[in-house]
């Protein structure tokens, strides 16, 4: 499809799945290098990055595990940048190599917040693996060691992104016509 529509909005084809692959191929292989020996846990942070999580894991050769988190916010519909709780690490990971595994990174204030939040648990490293990074829209110093590929501040969905909940099925990724 060279375009889907979404709710009101129009979205047009921006990323195909063939080359979203060849990116997570990347980070595959690079993380099969360095954590080599390390035993990983890797941290999917729902919602988003489920689609890139599973086909990472298809690629990894090395010993690892895999768990789930979801950011909670303390408020209601709007962002605050408030500061977010996450829900759902109930392994110890206490002397352990944890790889958030993040859909996208454009503020940087979330992975932020998360790696904090993730070293209070005692790890002995935390590393921050995204499928795809903004790096125009990133008003933080991020320190990303694995990235799928930099794109364009444009508002995308599809392989795990959604507009109010809807695209996240999508294989390829589309961008919102304006």
């Amino acid at each position: 499809m060279s375009r889907v529509k979404l709710l009101d909005r129009e979205f047009e084809l921006s990323i195909p799945e063939e080359t979203l692959l060849k990116a997570v191929d990347k980070v595959a292989e690079k993380m099969n290098k360095d954590l080599e020996g390390k035993n990983p846990l890797m941290v999917c942070v729902l919602n988003g990055s489920f689609m890139f999580a599973s086909d990472l894991m298809k690629r990894l050769t090395i010993p690892c595990e895999i768990s789930f988190v979801k950011l909670s916010s303390y408020s209601g519909t709007g962002s605050t940048g408030k500061v977010k709780e996450l829900i759902g690490l109930n392994e110890d990971i206490s002397g352990r190599t944890i790889v958030l595994l993040e859909d996208i990174v454009d503020t940087g204030l979330t992975i932020i917040n998360t790696v904090e939040q993730v070293k209070q648990m005692g790890p002995a490293d935390v590393k921050v693996a995204t499928m795809l990074f903004k790096p125009d829209a990133c008003k933080r110093d991020v320190k990303l060691d694995y990235v799928g590929m930099d794109i364009p501040n444009d508002f995308i969905v599809g392989y795990g992104l959604d507009y109010d909940g809807y695209g996240r099925n999508l294989k390829d990724i589309y961008t919102v016509v304006e």
